[in-house]
């Protein structure tokens, strides 16, 4: 008996203890890093998504406990005992002790469920519970894929404007340097000077301030990547050409389809859950079955290194069936209340479909108007640079002033800045409107 329980101690021990080997994976870098490369790196890495494929397990795991119960539940009881003092029974007015001093049973019993409403359930949602924990995942990472690409983006933006200023800059401290040496030479007076030099000025701030923002960008990108902390900076390689085609990439005369939302998806599991609850509390007027059987080992012997040298067994076999008569009308109320949660759902698809209707209304309205904007202001670049270069020209030769010269140069980096803003804006509503159309997806 003592070796018996000692290999069951051991065995227990083993299944629980934790893997010694078991080690968290070291993080990994990129070395160069497209829009492809951080959303497949953020899929694999975001907190966020790895708590979702964990409670994915956990449901999984959830589901195969409750079936478990389908299978035969075997149990085993066993205990010994030492009277100090024999009770006591009447026997025709006469006290008298009876039974032995030392006492000792192991009670095997194995039960089989034949029907009950809760396994019935496990069984019917099973594949149902395990979807909506696997959709849950999927908006998780349809989010974490639309983050990543504005972030992306918009770092992308703030790189171009600081290229857009540097050149700015450039051209600035070469106008300076003219302006100061028309004025050292007496042919103008100060004012172009300083008009220069706060021209210039004015660019060096802004750039410093677009390096800033751009650092706090890059932390903001690799947190929503689960990028590792100690890394540095991620990595972006991009091409502009390849930017540009995804501008104008989107098909704007498409129509949202409420089947490719996600949240449209998620409500029908929720609804296919809610009908089997309302079946299940139907069942509730069934009765439960189930079988068993028990074996018991008896020992009893007034003398306890004695105990265990002769077996009084018993064993018996049953059918148990458990059938509520009345509960005050519970099954009724709880039956026309899951009726009712289930009516619920329908208006919940009513106003779900015209949150979809909206969202696509205003995400393809957005785009069209940045497109927009983004075609316009790219002609206003091409125009503002010509102008820029002939009034450089004319000033050299005289014709000009320095001012029209400085105020050209002035619409040329505004109109630079608003062009690539109007490329991060559309690319950002591309992404929203990709989202209402349930066109974006974590395939990748």
């Amino acid at each position: 008996m003592k070796r018996a329980f000692y290999f069951l101690a051991a065995a227990c021990g083993i299944m629980l203890s934790p893997p010694l080997d078991a080690q968290q994976p070291a993080d990994s870098v990129l070395t160069s890093a497209t829009l492809q490369d951080c959303i497949r790196y953020a899929l694999a890495h975001q907190p966020v998504l790895k708590q979702s494929q964990l409670d994915e397990a956990i449901t999984d795991r959830t589901v195969k406990s409750k079936l478990a119960d389908w299978y035969p539940q075997i149990n085993l009881d066993y205990n010994i005992q030492h009277y100090l003092e024999l009770p006591t029974s009447i026997f025709g007015g006469n006290p008298t002790k009876v039974g032995v001093a030392n006492t000792s049973n192991a009670a095997f019993g194995l039960n089989q469920n034949i029907f009950t409403r809760d396994l019935l359930l496990a069984s019917n949602t099973a594949k149902a519970v395990r979807k909506q924990s696997k959709q849950n995942t999927v908006r998780n990472q349809i989010d974490v894929v639309a983050d990543v690409s504005k972030a992306y983006y918009d770092i992308l933006l703030t790189n171009q404007q600081i290229q857009v200023l540097d050149e700015d800059i450039i051209r600035l401290e070469r106008s300076l340097k003219d302006a100061r040496n028309q004025y050292e030479s007496g042919t103008v007076d100060k004012i172009d000077y300083k008009r220069a030099s706060i021209s210039l000025n004015n660019a060096r701030a802004q750039q410093k301030s677009a390096r800033e923002l751009l650092t706090a960008k890059q932390v903001y990108l690799k947190q929503l990547m689960g990028y590792p902390e100690s890394a540095g900076n991620v990595p972006l390689a991009y091409d502009t050409t390849q930017m540009l085609q995804l501008v104008t990439g989107e098909d704007t005369t498409l129509t949202s389809d409420y089947q490719n939302r996600i949240e449209y998806q998620q409500l029908q599991t929720q609804q296919s859950l809610q009908k089997a609850n309302l079946q299940y509390n139907k069942w509730s007027f069934l009765p439960s079955v189930s079988a068993f059987v028990n074996y018991n080992f008896a020992w009893q012997n007034q003398t306890f290194s004695k105990l265990y040298s002769t077996d009084y067994p018993n064993s018996l076999l049953g059918l148990k069936l458990s059938l509520p008569i009345f509960q005050g009308g519970k099954r009724i109320h709880n039956i026309k209340m899951a009726e009712l949660q289930l009516q619920r759902i329908d208006w919940d698809f009513a106003t779900l479909k015209n949150q979809i209707n909206t969202q696509y209304a205003q995400a393809m309205a957005t785009y069209k108007s940045n497109l927009n904007d983004f075609n316009t202001l790219k002609e206003n670049v091409a125009m503002a640079q010509d102008v820029y270069n002939m009034l450089q020209l004319q000033y050299k030769e005289g014709i000009k002033t320095y001012l029209d010269v400085l105020i050209s140069e002035t619409d040329l980096r505004t109109a630079q800045l608003s062009y690539y803003n109007a490329m991060y804006q559309v690319l950002s509503s591309k992404i929203d409107l990709q989202k209402a159309l349930g066109t974006l997806t974590a395939n990748y």
